[in-house]
């Protein structure tokens, strides 16, 4: 690509780059959330865009440079409209764009909504191995049947393999209906059945994993889930704050997942004090912090989602989209040099 070229890798070939690469995208994730705990990352805080008279729709901007082995930067710009169900579409879509880290230039524009997909999972899925614990089989509960937990049971497959048995709930029993076919399809190996209400669904695992769309708070007593559970709160608004202020909580970046109305930061308010964070994902990782050693204490992981793992990933799908002559290079992308042609 000439200085001047954009390459745009749209969404069918990052699906393509990155089928069966689960390994090498925890490999990222973790290395990314060890780059970001040492310090060597800038991350503002995500921008939302909301709409007057629209509770649930937004579109959110989360720029990041992360350094390191990666030295890049960019922005996600992503939304969220639950009612594109109503329309037979995504809830999410978004793009990444990558500049240079050197002269700050876009150098490529990617189908983000596959990214965010897989960095959320795979984040998730490097939680799970790093805190759970081996207690005899392990089964996973799914809360919400979409594509995030989705992902999240193609990652948990690769990070703890030992999981053969699914219960799944859904508000929409239809959703539920269809995501135990996608997932027999899929999975051949897993048992997978579908939880009558939330209660059975917290019976039916010591993994539970939250992605839903729920805006505010709307489970106050987790008392069925067993003991040593593990939650991955990915959707972040689930859990009442009393729920959180009574686990083990690990965050994957403290300041950020304390804004936004999300469990964490109404549990904030409520307490006056971040006390009841144990620690982030990244201290575990590095050994700096232990698991939840409480065998009555529920562990809850909850990660606002951070920017710095959307542009690990989108440079990891750029480096395999060069070596592989994969995207569209749109050649004279940017202007000609005002500099150059003074020069000139």
């Amino acid at each position: 690509m000439h200085n001047d070229s954009l390459l745009i890798i749209k969404g069918s070939e990052v699906l393509s780059l990155l089928a069966g690469r689960e390994r090498e995208l925890l490999n990222t994730v973790k290395h990314a959330y060890i780059a970001h705990g040492s310090g060597a990352s800038s991350l503002p805080q995500s921008t939302f865009l909301r709409f007057p008279g629209d509770e649930t729709s937004r579109i959110i901007a989360l720029p990041a440079y992360l350094g390191g082995d990666f030295n890049s930067a960019g922005i996600k710009w992503v939304s969220s409209f639950p009612s594109n169900h109503d329309l037979g579409l995504d809830r999410a879509s978004a793009v990444i764009v990558l500049n240079s880290a050197k002269t700050g230039r876009p150098e490529a524009f990617l189908e983000g909504s596959l990214i965010s997909a897989k960095r959320t999972a795979a984040s998730a899925a490097l939680a799970a191995a790093s805190l759970l614990k081996e207690t005899g089989e392990p089964a996973a509960s799914i809360i919400g049947c979409g594509v995030i937990n989705f992902e999240i049971i193609r990652f948990l497959r690769s990070a703890c393999p030992g999981i053969k048995r699914l219960s799944l709930f859904d508000l929409d029993g239809r959703r539920a209906s269809f995501f135990r076919t996608r997932c027999e399809a899929a999975f051949p190996d897993l048992n997978i059945s579908i939880a009558e209400n939330l209660d059975a669904a917290f019976a039916g695992g010591n993994l539970i994993s939250f992605a839903t769309t729920a805006t505010v708070p709307h489970v106050s007593d987790i008392s069925s889930c067993r003991p040593e559970s593990v939650i991955l709160h990915v959707s972040l608004r689930d859990l009442a704050p009393e729920i959180i202020l009574s686990a083990h909580n690990v965050v994957d970046d403290v300041d950020h997942v304390c804004r936004a109305q999300t469990s964490v930061h109404l549990a904030e308010q409520k307490s006056g004090n971040r006390d009841f964070i144990a620690s982030t994902l990244a201290d575990v990782l590095v050994g700096t912090a232990k698991p939840n050693a409480d065998k009555n204490r529920v562990t809850i992981f909850s990660p606002f989602g951070l920017g710095v793992l959307d542009i690990a990933v989108a440079t990891l799908v750029r480096e395999l989209a060069t070596q592989q002559g994969v995207g569209t290079a749109i050649e004279s992308f940017l202007p000609d040099s005002w500099v150059q042609s003074d020069r000139a």
